[in-house]
């Protein structure tokens, strides 16, 4: 089993930010790491970088991945990262033309840092440098699985491959920079490691449909985690390392199917010699059509992730296909909710244990009961999902065999129009600064009516607890509403 949870870095230590093997004499190291010290605008040495074994002339090759992606054309880095490339004798990029400014994370495979090209500060970038001569073959695989998936990505949720450079023993990605951070890193600032339940609903939401797509191209996630979940700038997500991937074969189709909707409809009664109207409730069914690409027929016999997501499957080795990334979504969604993961033991092997056993997914009624007032509605839904996501058979879990299609359709979701999911206005959250633009976008608060009624129903729900009665309340209803503002 892999982790590759982040370590951050203070920027005033002794860090070494150009590119250097293991094997670089002592002195060379100190005068690298005194010059990370006085200045962090640091280049890239390639008169080290880019010598082959052999003490021949400096190489940097660019492999060409500058294509732009449809949903970022309009991106800004774009037109520096073009810039650049137009200005370079052979048209191509070259890590001479980008210079690091700090250590960002070390990870399982490699370092990141943030970086930005020479000529151009306003364009920041994030790129992740693996030293090839460090690895392992399995792990080189994994960097090359890296690459390939990130190379055929184009989603707003999903990081944008600007360059894939080789040089030397060096592999960088250069990909979007998240000054935000990670989701791991915000729940630590929020009090007792939680999120309002609106903020959940933002950030899974915005997980599940970056996972829809991951899916209808064949691929199986395997490492979601908060540390996993960046923050852009804009206060939306972006997924990233996607090193312990793999892929499998896809059919997208369309289902048609007979969905029950109410209408009201008014029906003419009798009254002395003048006819009135009244209101009736009528049931009609619709034909929906709905796109369903899952890779059901995915199958690994590998253990890799992070041991608090793993899903029981994936624990004993029987072999898992696309259910892993659907358990580790309902495991994300509770660690959300309640700051803690629900099978978390006291080592890792009782986790573990914990995730194998036959016993289901435990809510403690005290931890709901801090829950502020107005929230208490949705969680019997997000109580609902979880139990649902988090089905020890793969076979009954939910989103296994219609994917996101079916998870979108669940009452914790009520009321979010996912066509317009991108326009939607990020929860206002303690450590996270929301670059703001001049276009209009839909607010995630809810209506001040439904917000008292919420009050009124947590002031009965804590009355009826303190007076010991085990009364249920169902709040099975559309509270998720939108209204447009101009920000």
């Amino acid at each position: 089993m892999e982790d590759d949870r982040h370590t951050l870095f203070r920027q005033d230590s002794d860090l070494d930010l150009s590119f250097t093997s293991c094997t670089t004499t002592t002195t060379t190291t100190s005068a690298r790491s005194s010059l990370a010290r006085s200045s962090l605008c640091l280049s890239f040495n390639e008169s080290t970088v880019g010598r082959n074994n052999n003490n021949s002339s400096p190489t940097s090759t660019a492999v060409p991945n500058l294509h732009s992606r449809p949903h970022r054309k309009s991106d800004p880095n774009w037109a520096a990262i073009n810039a650049a490339t137009n200005l370079s004798s052979d048209g191509t990029l070259h890590l001479r033309h980008l210079k690091l400014v700090r250590l960002v994370g070390s990870g399982n495979l490699g370092r990141v840092f943030l970086c930005r090209l020479r000529d151009y500060e306003h364009a920041s970038f994030a790129i992740k440098v693996v030293d090839n001569n460090l690895l392992t073959s399995k792990k080189l695989s994994h960097v090359q699985t890296e690459g390939r998936i990130l190379s055929s990505l184009d989603h707003p949720f999903l990081p944008t491959l600007y360059a894939h450079l080789e040089a030397s023993h060096y592999t960088c990605f250069l990909i979007d920079f998240c000054p935000n951070g990670d989701l791991h890193s915000l729940l630590r600032k929020q009090p007792n490691y939680r999120l309002p339940i609106d903020s959940v609903r933002f950030y899974a939401a915005e997980v599940l449909v970056a996972l829809e797509y991951l899916h209808s191209l064949g691929i199986v996630y395997r490492d979601l985690k908060p540390e996993n979940i960046l923050i852009r700038d804009d206060g939306h997500i972006m997924l990233s390392d996607f090193d312990l991937c793999f892929s499998s074969d896809v059919v997208p189709k369309l289902d048609h199917t007979r969905s029950r909707k109410h209408r009201r409809s008014r029906r003419r009664s009798r009254c002395g010699c003048y006819g009135s109207y009244r209101s009736a409730a009528a049931e009609e069914e619709e034909m929906v059509t709905e796109f369903v690409a899952e890779p059901t027929t995915a199958f690994s016999k590998s253990c890799v992730g992070t041991h608090e997501y793993l899903a029981p499957e994936l624990v004993n080795g029987s072999g898992h296909g696309n259910g892993v990334d659907w358990w580790a979504f309902g495991v994300l969604v509770y660690e959300l909710l309640y700051g803690r993961t629900p099978f978390r033991g006291g080592s890792k092997e009782s986790t573990l244990r914990n995730i194998a056993s036959s016993r289901d997914v435990a809510f403690e009624e005290e931890e709901d009961e801090i829950l502020l007032l107005g929230e208490i509605a949705g969680m019997e839904e997000a109580k609902d999902l979880i139990n649902k996501l988090l089905v020890k058979d793969h076979r009954r879990r939910l989103g296994c065999a219609r994917g996101a299609t079916d998870i979108k359709r669940h009452p914790f979701f009520d009321g979010i129009k996912w066509p317009l999911i991108r326009t939607y206005s990020p929860p206002e959250l303690r450590g996270v600064t929301v670059k703001r633009s001049g276009r209009a976008h839909v607010s995630h608060v809810s209506s001040p009516s439904k917000r008292r009624r919420w009050i009124w129903k947590g002031l009965n729900y804590l009355l009826m607890k303190s007076k010991g009665s085990k009364r249920n309340l169902n709040f099975n209803q559309n509270y998720y509403c939108y209204s447009k503002h101009v920000v």
